[in-house]
C-alpha cells in the first residue's frame, strides 16, 4: 500500500503546478499549494478547494516558509518571457532566493526536493539535440538572462546542498510544455497561435519561422516529474523532460490554423534577442532512469488545448456582454 505523504508544491496555482497538485491528490497524498498569484490563478485550483487533503497558502518564496512536509516540488517562477521580463530582478530573486529558502526548508525537515529547471539553461545551443552533459551557451547580460541565469544558479545551489549537506535532490530540465490552463496572455507560442487563430487574427511568426521547438503535453510532463521524485537517492538529475518531436514555428502555425479552421494569415515580426534557433531534448537519460517517454502526440494535445481556449474565450465574451 502506498504511503501517504505531505507534499509542498510551490507555484501550485500555476499551469504546471495545478496539474501536479491534482495528480498528487489523486494519489491520495496531502498537498500544500503555495503561490503568490503573480502568474498563478485561483481558477486553476478552485475545483480542489473542497478536498480535505488540499491546503493553499498565499506566499512569495523569496521569503522563508515554515511547514512540515515530506517532499517539495519547487515550481515557483514565471516561465514565459512576457512575465519573467516584466520584473527581471524579482524573477532572479524567485529563482535564487526561492531556491535557498526551499532548500533550507528541505534541510530543516529532512524532505526530498525537486527543482523545476528549464531547457533555457542551454541558451542558444551549439549542439542538437541537447543532452544533460551540454553546458550551454547563455548570454549572462541579455533580456532573458534573469530567467536563464536564475535557473542555472538554482541548479548550482541544489547540487551544492547535495554535496555539502547530503540533501535528497532531483533536478528536472523542462522543455516547452503546453495544455489546458495556459494563460492566453503568457506570450508562449502555442497559446499565442491558438488565441490568434480562434479570433481569426494574424498569426505572429518571429524571424523566418524556421526556428524549432519540441512540445510536451502537460500530462506527460507531470508523469515525468513524479517518476523523477520517486527515484532512488543516487538519481539526482539533471534530467531532460520534454517531447523530442521537433517542429518549426511555421509547421506549428499551419497545424493550429488547420485544427481551428481559422482564416488567419501569417504575419512576420523581427526575432527577439537571444531567442534560441533550435530546441530539442535528448531524453535517453529519462528513458533509462525513469522508464519515461511522452505518449501524447502534438495533434492530439493541441486538440485538447484548443478546446480549452475555445471555452475560455467564449466565457470571456459572455462576461463582457453581461457587463455591458
Amino acid at each position: 500500500m502506498q504511503q501517504t505523504k505531505r507534499i509542498l508544491v510551490t507555484g501550485g496555482a500555476g499551469f504546471l503546478g495545478s496539474f501536479l497538485c491534482e495528480r498528487l491528490l489523486r494519489e491520495k497524498h496531502e498537498v500544500i499549494c503555495v503561490d503568490n498569484f503573480f502568474t498563478g490563478r485561483r481558477s486553476n485550483i478552485s475545483h480542489l478547494l473542497d478536498n480535505r487533503s488540499f491546503e493553499i497558502i498565499r506566499h512569495d518564496i523569496t521569503f522563508p516558509l515554515y511547514v512540515e512536509v515530506d517532499e517539495i516540488y519547487n515550481l515557483a517562477c514565471p516561465a514565459s518571457p512576457v512575465h519573467y521580463q516584466f520584473d527581471p530582478v524579482q524573477t532572479t530573486k524567485t529563482s535564487v532566493h526561492g531556491a535557498i529558502n526551499m532548500l533550507g526548508l528541505a534541510k530543516r525537515v529532512g524532505a526530498k526536493i525537486l527543482q523545476a529547471s528549464t531547457s533555457e539553461v542551454y541558451g542558444d545551443p551549439e549542439i542538437h539535440p541537447q543532452q544533460e552533459s551540454y553546458l550551454g551557451r547563455v548570454n549572462p547580460i541579455g533580456p532573458r538572462s534573469c530567467y536563464d541565469e536564475g535557473k542555472r544558479c538554482a541548479e548550482t545551489l541544489f547540487f551544492d546542498y547535495w554535496r555539502q549537506h547530503k540533501l535528497q535532490i532531483k533536478v528536472a530540465r523542462i522543455f516547452n510544455t503546453y495544455g489546458p490552463r495556459m494563460r492566453p496572455d503568457d506570450g508562449r507560442v502555442i497559446s499565442n497561435f491558438i488565441v490568434q487563430a480562434l479570433q481569426n487574427k494574424p498569426i505572429t511568426v518571429y524571424g523566418s519561422g524556421q526556428q524549432t521547438r519540441s512540445f510536451c503535453y502537460v500530462d506527460d510532463l507531470i508523469d515525468g516529474l513524479m517518476r523523477l521524485m520517486g527515484t532512488q537517492d543516487e538519481v539526482t538529475g539533471p534530467i531532460n523532460l520534454g517531447n523530442p518531436a521537433e517542429f518549426t514555428m511555421l509547421e506549428l502555425a499551419n497545424l493550429v490554423v488547420e485544427l481551428t479552421g481559422s482564416r488567419s494569415a501569417t504575419k512576420y515580426l523581427p526575432l527577439p534577442a537571444d531567442d534560441p534557433r533550435q530546441r530539442q531534448p535528448d531524453i535517453a537519460v529519462a528513458a533509462r532512469e525513469l522508464d519515461w517517454t511522452p505518449k501524447v502526440q502534438l495533434r492530439a494535445g493541441l486538440g485538447k488545448t484548443i478546446a480549452y481556449f475555445e471555452d475560455l474565450l467564449s466565457s470571456d465574451r459572455s462576461l463582457a456582454i453581461a457587463a455591458e
